[in-house]
């Protein structure tokens, strides 16, 4: 009993971060192909008032913006469908390569980005969309460690 209700909890976790990775995958594919919807539109404005003391970017700068959210958009879209596979088939098989890879790839993203953003104070972006991005993955990832103790590559 106490076992499947331990399993119920892990599978739980797992679905969260497979499910939450498809839909942050969804996330990338929007804004690849229309990251001037009304939904981004506040965070478009807000980037323009910081590095452009405007409430719109310049013309120029508008293209260049545009242009740089389809290959960010396709990155974002990419890590995610990836992380989703991972969350699917070997995090579920609780292989511990699995949750180290997650924990090292994001890591390495969060610090990385996080660190780019509060330089060019784009706090919003280090704590809000970083830090919502964090969650997604720690929360599963901290509920379920110790189903992976023991566990090595195959």
């Amino acid at each position: 009993m106490k076992n499947q209700l331990s399993e119920k909890k892990f599978l739980f976790w797992q679905q969260w971060l497979f499910y939450s990775s498809l839909l942050f995958a969804v996330f990338g594919v929007v804004l690849a192909v229309y990251g001037d919807n009304p939904l981004f539109r506040p965070y478009n404005r807000l980037l323009a008032e910081i590095f452009f003391d405007e409430p719109d970017f310049p013309e120029k700068a508008d293209l260049f913006r545009a242009f740089t959210l389809g290959p960010l958009g396709g990155t974002i879209a990419c890590c995610y469908i990836l992380l989703a596979f991972m969350a699917r088939f070997p995090f579920r098989n609780k292989e511990k390569w699995s949750r180290d890879a997650i924990v090292a790839a994001f890591g390495i993203w969060f610090i990385l980005d996080s660190a780019v953003c509060l330089y060019y104070q784009v706090d919003i972006q280090a704590y809000a969309v970083n830090g919502l991005s964090l969650l997604q993955k720690a929360l599963p990832l901290a509920f379920t460690w110790k189903y992976f103790r023991g566990s090595s590559v195959a």
